[in-house]
């Protein structure tokens, strides 16, 4: 959002502090107050007091001239998923279906233009991609993504596939806005997305949607496997089924549960 389309209702400064919890990462998990500054696009005074004040409420630790988070902002997440009856609902479906075919399910719902792991069930085989619950990627370029959009009214994934950065991540990616129109198209015809080495080299993952009471697709259910172990022919000849059954479950349980809440 635009400075100048801004409400007026909204504050910067808070803008700016979970800006700077969000600069932590993976990649970056310990940061210095200039760095903080610079990815934040900050003053140094301005990083330096929320940094400060971060770490008198207890989601920061300092450490001379570093700066890193603490286990308290896992609290700020916790809120949402343990308000969020989907999670829980599915994942006692998605351990039977771990235990099943063994290889790893995940539950995903999208969030702006990224979809977020709110429910993982892995098996103990690693892959080069680290995920777990609150991982995001582009939507776009997941099958889990795919499914979503591809159930959303026209309007709104095509403002989504204008937003993407639609760069290569593999040799297989899908990078034109032509391709990946045609791609949800199919996707919500047969049911099902699969995206094969897209994401990531060696990684095949097929989904299916879950839908609530009303029939509006509201997350998506993935199973994830390794390219050596299965052919794309295979995921979908031993794996879809099952799979669509998982979501079929939760939907079921989905109906019975109290209004859901997005």
């Amino acid at each position: 959002m635009q400075a100048d389309a801004r409400a007026p209702h909204f504050v910067r400064s808070f803008e700016r502090g979970l800006a700077v919890i969000r600069c932590f990462d993976a990649g970056h998990p310990v940061r210095t107050l200039s760095e903080v500054a610079q990815t934040c696009d900050l003053t140094r005074a301005a990083a330096r007091r929320l940094l400060l004040t971060l770490a008198d409420l207890g989601y920061v630790h300092q450490d001379g001239r570093h700066f890193r988070l603490t286990p308290r902002v896992l609290e700020l997440g916790y809120s949402y998923l343990s308000s969020y009856t989907l999670p829980e609902i599915a994942e006692p479906h998605l351990e039977q279906l771990v235990a099943r075919i063994r290889e790893s399910s995940s539950l995903c719902v999208l969030d702006g233009d990224d979809i977020v792991y709110v429910a993982r069930v892995p098996t103990r085989r690693i892959m080069a991609a680290s995920i777990t619950v609150g991982t995001r990627f582009p939507a776009h370029v997941t099958s889990v993504g795919r499914v979503i959009l591809a159930h959303l009214p026209s309007t709104e994934s095509e403002r989504l596939l204008k937003r993407a950065e639609l760069k290569p991540l593999t040799a297989r990616t899908l990078t034109t806005q032509a391709a990946l129109r045609a791609e949800l198209h199919r996707v919500r015809a047969q049911g099902y997305a699969l995206v094969d080495q897209e994401l990531e080299e060696g990684l095949r993952s097929v989904a299916v949607p879950v839908r609530d009471r009303a029939g509006t697709v509201v997350a998506a259910v993935n199973i994830a496997v390794h390219a050596g172990r299965h052919t794309v022919d295979a995921v979908r000849r031993d794996l879809l089924p099952p799979l669509r059954a998982t979501a079929a479950a939760i939907e079921a349980d989905l109906r019975m549960a109290p209004a859901h809440r997005p």
